[in-house]
């Protein structure tokens, strides 16, 4: 014990410094609540088109309604509808897709069904992820000047997606 007694008497008893650490907290921890703001998530409620049931005999006539369509192919773009098929097709400029004269169309249908809400968008194999969110966004709303502020008006906030129907003229999307 008298050993110890000299070592201390000899260094004398040393101060823990955490000044560095404390600082380095002061920069921390403000940098953390800023950043923390920016980790939101946003979900996206998608519904699929319902599975065929063969069991269910058929119904003497089906209702017809009308649902809006948007096929993405691979080097266009369709807006079409259940009943009359094809509307407007939109060719893709480069390795773009024409989403503006897309939506252009989208608030001109809206304008003459005003109650839809629900669209369905269609995708052949190998679209990318980026195109069905374009179209996405461009068929969920639209960005609208009203007395000098921008406003985000509703188009179609239901969205249905699947697989696209082979293209007219008989060739699969897959054949060769």
């Amino acid at each position: 014990m008298s050993r110890l007694s000299r070592m201390r008497r000899k260094h004398g008893e040393e101060e823990l410094n955490i000044t560095a650490f404390l600082n380095l907290m002061v920069i921390l921890v403000p940098f953390l609540l800023i950043s923390a703001v920016f980790a939101n998530m946003t979900i996206l409620e998608l519904n699929l088109p319902p599975a065929l049931d063969k069991s269910k005999p058929k119904q003497d006539k089906p209702k017809k309604v009308r649902n809006y369509e948007l096929i993405i192919r691979k080097d266009e773009i369709t807006v079409a509808d259940t009943l009359d098929g094809a509307i407007k097709s939109f060719k893709k400029k480069g390795d773009a897709y024409d989403m503006k004269g897309v939506q252009d169309l989208l608030i001109k249908i809206k304008g003459l069904d005003p109650k839809k809400q629900n669209i369905t968008i269609l995708l052949e194999p190998d679209i990318h992820y980026d195109a069905l969110v374009q179209a996405m966004d461009a068929a969920r709303f639209v960005s609208v000047v009203e007395f000098a502020e921008v406003v985000k008006k509703e188009l179609f906030p239901k969205i249905s997606i699947g697989d696209a129907p082979p293209p007219p003229g008989g060739a699969g999307a897959g054949s060769k």
